[in-house]
């Protein structure tokens, strides 16, 4: 079995039409610039409030990779 370093970073994505849009927007643009993205967390949701509507989603992620040796 080999051993694996991981780095953890944290993200806010966004979206106009959901929790779960808002994370695979920031888990999609997060995997265009890193490499080996293994896990997410949830840790806070949010959203933007306009006219008494729901506007826009918020959703801050712990995100997780692999470091490379």
């Amino acid at each position: 079995m080999s051993e694996h370093v991981y780095k953890k970073i944290e993200l806010v994505g966004s979206s106009k039409v959901s929790i779960e849009d808002a994370i695979q927007n920031a888990i999609h643009q997060a995997g265009e610039t890193l490499e080996n993205l293994r896990w997410f967390e949830v840790v806070e949701t949010r959203g933007q409030i306009e006219n008494n509507q729901v506007a826009y989603y918020q959703v801050t992620l712990k995100v997780g990779f692999t470091v490379n040796q």
